[in-house]
């Protein structure tokens, strides 16, 4: 089975309504299947949550059940650390783009796949040579 990273902003999407919500939700069916093995950096749960939070739709109790979701689903979670850490820092620099969204980037390269993402931003401040490990879901 292949495996590929998955982002915050697709997570965040199988939760929320809005829009790329429908291919966010191939993404999340894709694994479901078996399609694909789905991993992320450990930071995946707390920028979900944190979204989430800042999105004021969910209740306290409602989080509790998004947080068990998360774990339900059994990603694979790496922790920033030793040769990832470096990564995610190198690309972090070279690209001009935040810690956590190199982290993403940094895990894909590192397993020698591609990252799913919503975010279009990311993808263009990535540009060569990581635009290959990026996969936008409005292209499926």
């Amino acid at each position: 089975m292949r495996e590929a990273v998955v982002d915050a902003s697709v997570v965040v999407k199988w939760f929320v309504e809005e829009e790329g919500s429908d291919k966010a939700l191939k993404v999340r069916d894709m694994y479901v299947e078996g399609e694909v093995e789905l991993v992320a950096p450990e930071l995946l749960v707390y920028e979900v949550l944190n979204a989430l939070y800042y999105k004021r739709l969910f209740s306290e109790e409602e989080m509790a059940q998004v947080l068990e979701a998360l774990e339900a689903y059994s990603f694979k979670l790496y922790p920033l650390k030793g040769e990832y850490a470096r990564k995610a820092l190198e690309i972090s620099y070279r690209c001009d783009v935040t810690v956590y969204d190199a982290s993403y980037v940094a895990l894909a390269v590192l397993r020698d796949t591609y990252v799913y993402t919503a975010d279009e931003k990311l993808a263009r401040r990535l540009g060569e040579p990581y635009s290959g490990r990026v996969k936008l879901i409005s292209s499926l």
